[in-house]
């Protein structure tokens, strides 16, 4: 799965990474980022790409209540065409999540240890993603977006069964396409090459969520 993550670059290298021109944006340095929290997320609209902000935690525009959105913060790739709850934005709401890294737990023989995970060549990624907007009873929107995941490589299998779908910087046109193909889809969800992530432990005190420091991504 994926429950935490981060996004420290500054503005213009995240720009830079998506292609895109300098956009009004407002956007700080998040060294744990948490579900039902803001995320960076880009979308395609009218063959344009848009960057902004989304509420991690998918609320299905069909939902009675909110509640649903801190249940369904990862999608798994294998049966996202089935699930009720993701079917539809799996067919024309797909956007990613931008990220620089993100936190796994691994199990050890004094407790749980927090691991840090990173690409080796790549200062930024894009994890692949469904949004969906849903309306209150004051017609106030929230536009909301979950994480997929699929199954872990040789390096995430020591840490954790699952592991966040993981687009190369060349596939995210293809993943945004409104109208993109399923066999494409699915070759895109695919666990991200091992041999080009790395893990370092870090503190206990980024399991909480109101944690949100530098020191949470430093070795120890």
């Amino acid at each position: 799965m994926c429950g935490r993550f981060t996004l420290t670059a500054e503005e213009e290298t995240i720009l830079s990474y998506l292609n895109l021109d300098h956009k009004p944006m407002t956007w700080k340095p998040r060294y744990n980022i948490a579900p039902t929290q803001s995320v960076l997320s880009c979308i395609k609209h009218q063959d344009a790409m848009r960057i902004g902000t989304l509420q991690w935690g998918l609320i299905p525009h069909w939902a009675k209540d909110s509640k649903i959105g801190s249940k369904l913060i990862n999608a798994r790739s294998e049966t996202v065409m089935q699930k009720p709850s993701f079917k539809n934005s799996f067919a024309r709401k797909r956007c990613i999540i931008i990220a620089d890294g993100f936190f796994e737990w691994k199990q050890n023989e004094d407790g749980k240890q927090p691991l840090y995970i990173t690409l080796k060549d790549q200062p930024l990624f894009a994890m692949a993603g469904l949004y969906d907007t849903w309306q209150d009873e004051h017609e106030k929107k929230i536009h909301t977006c979950t994480i997929l995941t699929t199954k872990a490589n040789t390096f995430m299998e020591h840490i954790h069964q699952r592991m966040p779908v993981i687009l190369k910087r060349n596939h995210i046109d293809s993943w945004l396409m409104p109208k993109q193909s399923i066999p494409t889809l699915q070759s895109l969800m695919q666990p991200y090459h091992a041999h080009e992530m790395r893990a370092i432990p870090v503190t206990k005190k980024m399991g909480n969520a109101a944690f949100d420091s530098p020191e949470c991504i430093q070795p120890i």
